[in-house]
Parts: C-alpha cells; structure tokens; sequence
C-alpha cells in the first residue's frame, strides 16, 4: 500500500514538473504575423507591381517586383543601367515580439560582356532609427547563367524592430549595369520561376524584454 502511495505521489510531482516546464518554455515565433499595407516608388517598381506575404511558418518574408531589369548597350537609354525601389512595410504582428532581417535571398538571370559589371544592393532601416543594415553583390562579366544569391547579416549586423511601437521596415533595393566600353552589352534581372522578382527575406524572431 506504502509503494503505490509514493508512486501515485512521484506521478503527480512528474507531471505537476513536466506542466511547469511546458509553461515556462517562451513560445519561438509570435501567433501570427501580417502585412497591413506596402507604399514603393522607383524605376524599378511602376504602380501595381509589389506585393509580399510571409510564409505559413513566419520563417521568412517573399516580396515579388514585376518589373526590375537594369540593362547597358548600343541604343540604350542611359536610363535603363540603374532601377531602384524604395518600400516601406507596415507590419502587424503581436505586441511583446521584435523582429529583424537576418538574410535575403534573390535570383535571376545575369548576361555581361567581359569589361562590364553588375551589381545587386539592398538596405533597410526601422522608421525612426538610424541603423541601417547593407548586403551588397557585384558580378562581373563575360558572364551568361542564372543566378542565386543568398547574403546572410551577422549577429551584429541585423537591426531589430523597436519594442513597444509600431514602425514601418524601409527598404531600398538597387541593381545597376557599369560598362566602360558604350558598345558592350549587360544585362541582370532578378526573377522567379514565374518572371516574377522576388526578394525573399529570412526573418529572425525575440521576444521584447
């Protein structure tokens, strides 16, 4: 009678134990997390063109452009070597969480004769702070292939949103074609399987303290 006491005691000390662990252990990722509203102006992003959701996991966050070619050569436009998009993200997601950018991954297509070169640039900040976090790819020719970039930011390299407010993540996103002969020809688009940009974002998750 004494033994099945103590183990009907040990059973609920496990149990009572294993409940407690469960209720301490902060949950990874917040509830959910959403796009309230995307603003862009630029070259590379006419009207209509950008959209972005986060994946089912809040892993990452896919932005698509549908129009985002920097191209050089006879006939033209001196124009056409430089696109840019600035975008600026309202985010909703649960109070108590803080999130920052810890990779971005982006692919397309890159043809440079030899002699030019093409370079891919993104930086974000948080509205209202001055940190700005850079990644930066250049390319040179003679090149024709597809391509996959993935730039990963170190630890100290990533900045956080603010905890405790609502700011929107400013980005600005650049791809440029330099050549120092005018009848060389260069060409870089970012694309997805669907002809379609995109800039997929690794995205870190803390809780605030």
């Amino acid at each position: 009678m004494k033994s099945t006491f103590f183990a009907t005691i040990a059973a609920v000390l496990t149990a009572l134990s294993l409940a407690g662990s469960a209720h301490a252990a902060p949950a990874s990722l917040p509830a959910y997390a959403k796009v309230r509203h995307i603003n862009f102006a630029g070259t590379g992003c006419p009207a209509g063109s950008v959209s972005g959701y986060f994946a089912t996991d809040l892993s990452a966050f896919r932005m698509y452009l549908d129009d985002f070619v920097a191209e050089t050569g006879p006939g033209v436009p001196f124009s056409q070597k430089r696109k840019n998009c600035q975008i600026s993200i309202d985010f909703d997601f649960p109070a108590g969480w803080s999130f920052a950018v810890a990779s971005v991954e982006y692919r397309g297509y890159v043809g440079l004769d030899a002699g030019v070169t093409a370079q891919q640039t993104s930086s974000y900040y948080f509205q209202g702070q001055a940190a700005t976090a850079r990644l930066s790819t250049t390319l040179n020719g003679p090149i024709s292939r597809d391509y996959a970039i993935r730039d990963t930011l170190g630890i100290e390299g990533q900045v956080w949103s603010p905890c405790g407010m609502s700011r929107a993540l400013n980005m600005n996103s650049q791809v440029l074609v330099n050549s120092t002969n005018s009848r060389r020809t260069g060409v870089i688009t970012l694309d997805t399987i669907d002809a379609r940009v995109a800039h997929v974002f690794g995205i870190s998750w803390r809780r605030c303290n």
